[in-house]
């Protein structure tokens, strides 16, 4: 029987669960699949924004993953310090295949950064979707405008949500205390501004346009900030995607304001150089202050698919700031790391350790590839490290293992979560749900999360 470990339970994790348990090149595998937190399914229910219904159903898919038989769920299991050392996790199964993630946001780096209202996107996506390390909040409060800055997918969730009434957002399972705040936010302009032209926006063309859908809510586009884009003025040449993002901007850009209660405006060719404190620069004395604008340097296409700045500065007013610029990976306990791209070296998943294949560690998702993709990018990703492990079994196999791993776990002090207590999980959330007159409504932290599953073993 070949044992391997599979730590992390997002996409990537159970993509390589079930390639592994769905071979028939390998009889008798044994999949145990770890997760730091008490609850599975990783970004698919703490990064999908909790209107997107349809991309969260994705969780019945990897449900069935995990339910199988030959699949075991770990919950509440930490690797590294703290938790589990890497080398005891090694030494209880044949291979371990690291499905992490990238766990930090990109900064700025610009002055003021660090003032009150000034926030990653992931703060507040991690907020309004119960994450239970969460322990940020009054994102919206006495804040009339905010800036997001950064134009992917994120970027546009972040300004769909806060653009969103409470009757839209009530059916969700946002936890109770994010839509209270919501309901009352009183944010009507929303700027979601990018360094680069719309040819070269990262969104999707179903997120851009779900903007133009809002109700009460109109989308502004300035025509003379689309047209310093060569790619915008020349569509023909760019792949689809773009072309159509293109297309649904050009739209808005010809639409005239309506007055509507909430405006988003899509900025382009801006790059933030400082966030100023209300009643101007920060001047390296805003501890404690808030942030009250942006200021912004216009940009022009360098010619080679860059920009540069053109010295001419711009402010937008902000009480609430949000930074979508990327993620990056960090170290893992155990394992060679490269700094640079924020990745776990490998060939074809196999991690490399001083130039030399580590024998039984594997990687896949984003601490493989980078933050790049779609959660459908997982599953070829997946599929390769699968490959790399299988080709290996034959040799992995020879190790004789301890005892069930679960016992070592429990011997080492940990409480694994298992399936039926994350059943209990999601009954509580739907007990929680039902009192408060909605749907299923998230538990948003450890100390629920944790109560809710030990129900399970009462």
């Amino acid at each position: 029987m070949l044992r391997v470990a599979v730590v992390g339970s997002g996409p990537s994790g159970v993509y390589t669960a079930q390639g592994l348990v769905q071979q028939n090149q390998v009889p008798g595998v044994r999949v145990d699949v770890l997760d730091r937190l008490p609850c599975p399914y990783g970004l698919v229910r703490y990064g999908v924004a909790p209107d997107h219904e349809k991309i969260k159903s994705l969780q019945n898919n990897l449900r069935a993953v995990l339910e199988d038989e030959r699949v075991r769920f770990l919950g509440g299991v930490r690797i590294g310090p703290d938790g589990l050392p890497a080398a005891r996790l090694r030494e209880l199964y044949h291979a371990v295949v690291y499905c992490v993630g990238a766990a930090t946001d990109r900064h700025l780096g610009v002055p003021g950064e660090e003032l009150a209202g000034s926030w990653s996107a992931t703060e507040f996506v991690s907020w309004y979707s119960a994450h239970p390390d969460s322990v940020a909040d009054g994102f919206v409060l006495g804040a009339r405008s905010a800036v997001v800055i950064g134009v992917g997918n994120v970027a546009v969730d972040v300004t769909r949500i806060l653009a969103r009434g409470a009757a839209e957002l009530s059916p969700t399972d946002m936890p109770q205390a994010a839509l209270t705040a919501l309901a009352a936010s009183e944010v009507t302009e929303i700027s979601m501004v990018g360094r680069r032209g719309p040819s070269q926006a990262r969104f999707t063309t179903k997120e851009l346009r779900e903007l133009g859908a809002l109700p009460d809510t109109e989308v502004i586009v300035d025509p003379r900030e689309l047209e310093l884009d060569p790619g915008y003025n020349e569509p023909s040449g760019l792949p689809a995607a773009n072309r159509r993002n293109v297309e649904v901007l050009r739209g808005w850009a010809a639409t005239p304001p309506r007055g509507a209660a909430r405006r988003i405006r899509l900025r382009f060719f801006l790059r933030p150089v400082e966030l100023l404190a209300d009643g101007g620069s920060d001047g390296g004395e805003g501890e404690g202050r808030r942030v009250g604008a942006v200021r912004f340097e216009r940009t022009v296409p360098d010619g080679h698919g860059g920009v540069t700045g053109t010295g001419r500065y711009e402010d937008i007013d902000a009480q609430l700031v949000l930074r979508s610029v990327g993620y990056r990976g960090v170290p893992l306990d155990g394992l060679p790391f490269d700094a640079e791209h924020g990745t776990v070296p490998h060939l074809a998943g196999r991690v490399v350790r001083d130039g030399t294949i580590a024998p039984g560690e594997y990687v896949a998702g984003w601490i493989k590839r980078g933050p790049t993709g779609v959660i459908g990018t997982n599953r070829p990703c997946a599929k390769e490290t699968v490959t790399s492990l299988l080709e290996d079994a034959g040799v992995l196999v020879r190790r004789e293992l301890p005892e069930d791993p679960l016992v070592a776990l429990r011997a080492a002090g940990l409480t694994p979560v298992e399936w039926a207590g994350w059943q209990a999980i999601e009954r509580a959330e739907a007990e929680l749900g039902a009192s408060l007159g909605r749907g299923v409504v998230k538990l948003p932290d450890w100390t629920s999360l944790l109560a809710a599953a030990r129900a399970a073993r009462s």
